[in-house]
């Protein structure tokens, strides 16, 4: 397989479960990954979901990086606007002094929440509005050109932590275009506009001192498992969670209840989200891993795998078999 694989990490808080139980089980993985040669695992910053615990993803990040030796770790993404550019400039400058030549930034501009998490976050509903300015305004600070002046960011001045636009729309693709940055595409939940937004991406990329040529970062789940048997099971178990965090708000369903709103029309969103999906054995998932990276335009494809711990170990350890070796 022609393309390097990645790993999304959403340090999944299963039921019963609690943080802390995430925050170990995403080391686990982190130092699973680092053993079979994965070449990046990132954190997205999600607030107000039971299920997800990594709402504090610097944090997350230090805690994994200070227990790993080699792969890179960063935020898929940090959602910019509910932050000043300095704060974040000033974390990942600490996060790149701490685990030098490591550390990733990918930026989002959605709230990562809903309407009233936002309002707790004390964000303007304006702000996205601003987030290409914001974006400039961070990478200032971090390539120690400040946009300020007599503004730098300790840490975080001249440490250059590498920048990646996250997105699911044209707007993403053309504002990773217009910097020169690189882009990744989160077709893992969102595919409707993967291929115009990639092409768009293409067409219109302006080389930076980052970056020389486009380089593309297409979002996959998979789930591989020694059957195709397990490894539909498995799946089909992912999307029964997936409506109890998306509709369940303070209740869980039942796998008979879930397999019924799966076939109602709010339950056909659900499926949609994991249009992009290779499952089954280790051949299968290779074989569809090829289909999807031509049919992406990927550089590399960062993989989601929704499943408890041991299963994901598994999935991880059969996908190792196809990836491509990650770089020094």
């Amino acid at each position: 397989m022609p393309y390097p694989l990645s790993i999304l990490d959403f340090a999944s808080i299963e039921e019963g479960g609690t943080a802390s139980e995430s925050f170990r089980d995403s080391l686990a993985l982190a130092q699973h990954a680092e053993n079979l040669g994965y070449r990046r695992i990132w954190y997205a910053e999600h607030h107000n979901m039971p299920t997800i615990a990594s709402s504090a993803t610097s944090v997350l990040i230090s805690y994994i990086g200070a227990n790993t030796s080699s792969i890179r770790l960063g935020a898929g993404g940090i959602m910019l606007p509910n932050h000043a550019p300095l704060t974040i400039a000033e974390q990942f400058g600490t996060l790149e002094s701490l685990y030098p030549g490591r550390i990733d930034l990918g930026l989002g501009r959605a709230p990562g929440s809903d309407q009233k998490t936002m309002r707790a976050l004390r964000r303007d509903p304006m702000s996205a509005d601003s987030f290409p300015r914001d974006v400039q305004e961070l990478q200032g600070y971090l390539t120690g050109n400040s946009l300020i002046p007599g503004i730098d960011a300790i840490p975080g001045k001249g440490t250059n932590v590498p920048l990646y636009i996250l997105g699911s729309s044209l707007f993403g693709a053309r504002l990773a275009a217009a910097l020169g940055l690189p882009y990744s595409f989160a077709s893992h939940f969102a595919p409707q506009a993967l291929q115009d937004a990639v092409a768009l991406y293409r067409r219109e990329f302006q080389p930076s001192a980052q970056l020389a040529e486009p380089y593309v970062i297409a979002g996959v789940n998979v789930l591989a498992a020694d059957t195709t048997e397990e490894a539909e099971a498995i799946f089909a178990q992912s999307q029964r969670r997936r409506v109890t965090q998306l509709l369940g708000k303070d209740r869980t369903y039942t796998d008979e209840e879930a397999d019924l709103v799966l076939e109602s029309p709010a339950g056909q969103h659900i499926k949609m989200m994991g249009h992009y999906s290779g499952v089954g054995t280790t051949a299968q998932v290779r074989d569809y891993l090829d289909w999807f990276g031509e049919h992406a335009q990927a550089d590399e494809l960062i993989v989601a795998t929704h499943a408890p711990l041991e299963q994901r170990l598994r999935s991880f350890t059969l996908l190792a078999d196809i990836m491509q070796p990650a770089e020094a």
